[in-house]
């Protein structure tokens, strides 16, 4: 692709109004939309770029936009700001058949009247324009593409588009690099960029060094849009592999042993690199009290959970018991959101851990505080717990042997056995076991009785 093909301009005026229809219906419709259950009431441009020019067969502009929704509260309705959302659109005279999924509708006034707007990601050659655009690091208006120094990006390398229902989309490039196009996106630094090149920087193999990435620079602020990174080829997530092997009713032990040996790797990876933290009395208090106020919460929201709540308190009030009676804990940054689906294993057995973007719900300030790695352990003990009883086949005792091989790997890959500090752990796994059931009961009720089983668990400590 020439320079010449990609514009430097923005968007021409009216795009944004003659797509305001359309997207009101669609975006609601899309996995990664964060805001269901409430009527999209209007839009604001944060920013547009046109890729490729509008009048062309193929039309491609790159869009940053804020949906307005309407909710509700105590007080009457009322309007909430809105998240961003990092659109690629097409535009063409007509769709063939092949991007019959990715329509959006057709553009009735405005720059690109008469033509069909589409998901360009679904499209080869705005896929194709994008890596052209890390591999040359290229400036186009706001936008900026860089390439890690150490990697070389192909030309020509084939696009496809990953329809596995996701947060996020991602796009692979001839089995050599995936291309994660973040959705939601707000201003800063962004971990998902951040803690993978650290680990790069430390020289660990666990996690895919970044080799591109995508950023917005706007009003003296920047926005990590995408991060591109080597494609593992012929790996399989630990989510689809667990169930595999619990099809088979085969054990996990060895893998989750690994995996535990993999996590401490990454965990005393970045606390060599980026700062740590001592929490005492005070901090362990907001902690404590914020789990208290979780499940309080959740508690108002799931009758079934409210005869279990006063016992798993006691979980939260044990922790600042501890902290006030002089123990403190080191905090460090942490993967944020771990789970078997964030873990890949190759095809000769070694773990790589992804996705370092946190839980996207929560503030990006929130999600770049250091945190006990205790919260990553926790995370990943749920998993198990979820893995097996999403199981076909049930196989007793097959979540209690993963947790118990996965702190042994731990142990065995650097880290502290979290079994040794049993009140940290039981508050981490209570607090994401009642977010859980909250969230079950929201969004999933058939899956509610997996955390519930945890919560039954977990409101009769094990004695010390």
């Amino acid at each position: 692709m020439s320079e010449a093909v990609i514009r430097t301009d923005t968007s021409p005026p009216g795009l944004l109004a003659s797509l305001d229809p359309l997207l009101r219906e669609w975006l609601p419709r899309q996995r990664w939309f964060a805001g269901k259950g409430r009527p999209v009431t209007g839009f604001s441009l944060v920013a547009a770029t046109e890729l490729l020019p509008a009048d062309s067969r193929l039309g491609l502009h790159h869009v940053l936009v804020r949906a307005h929704q309407r909710h509700t509260p105590a007080g009457g309705a009322a309007e909430e700001p809105g998240d961003c959302y990092q659109l690629l659109i097409g535009t063409r005279e007509a769709l063939p058949p092949r991007l019959a999924p990715a329509l959006i509708g057709h553009v009735a006034e405005g720059p690109a009247a008469g033509r069909t707007a589409y998901d360009a990601l679904y499209d080869t050659r705005p896929a194709e324009v994008l890596l052209e655009a890390l591999r040359t690091r290229a400036r186009i208006g706001g936008l900026r593409f860089e390439r890690s120094p150490e990697e070389d990006i192909r030309a020509g390398l084939v696009p496809r588009l990953m329809t596995a229902e996701q947060s996020n989309s991602s796009v692979v490039y001839g089995d050599t690099f995936i291309l994660k196009l973040l959705r939601r996106i707000v201003p800063g630094v962004n971990p998902d960029l951040e803690l993978p090149l650290a680990l790069a920087r430390e020289g660990c193999p666990r996690v895919p060094a970044p080799a591109g990435w995508m950023v917005a620079d706007l009003a003296g602020r920047s926005w990590v849009l995408g991060v591109l990174q080597p494609y593992l080829q012929g790996a399989t997530d630990g989510w689809e592999l667990a169930l595999r092997e619990l099809a088979k009713g085969e054990d996990f032990v060895a893998e989750a042993r690994a995996l535990g040996r993999a996590t401490a790797e990454v965990h005393t990876a970045l606390a060599r690199a980026l700062p740590t933290a001592t929490v005492g009395q005070a901090q362990v208090r907001r902690l404590a009290d914020g789990m208290s106020e979780r499940l309080a919460e959740a508690a108002r929201a799931v009758p079934l959970l409210r005869s279990y709540a006063p016992a798993l308190g006691t979980a939260f009030t044990a922790l600042a018991d501890l902290a006030a009676e002089g123990r403190t804990w080191t905090a460090q940054r942490v993967h944020g959101d771990l789970h078997l689906g964030q873990c890949l294993r190759s095809p000769d057995g070694e773990w790589s851990l992804i996705d370092f973007e946190g839980e996207p719900a929560k503030p990006l300030a929130e999600r770049r505080l250091p945190q006990p790695a205790v919260r990553d352990v926790a995370g990943m003990l749920r998993s198990f717990d979820y893995a097996a009883h999403s199981a076909e086949v049930r196989v007793p005792g097959w979540a209690d042997s993963c947790r118990a091989a996965y702190c042994t790997g731990y142990a065995e890959g650097g880290g502290r056995d979290p079994r040794t500090d049993p009140v940290l752990l039981r508050a981490y796994e209570t607090d994401k076991a009642v977010y859980e059931v909250l969230y079950e009961a929201r969004h999933r009720p058939d899956w509610l009785p997996v955390p519930l089983a945890a919560v039954r668990r977990l409101s009769v400590p094990e004695p010390a």
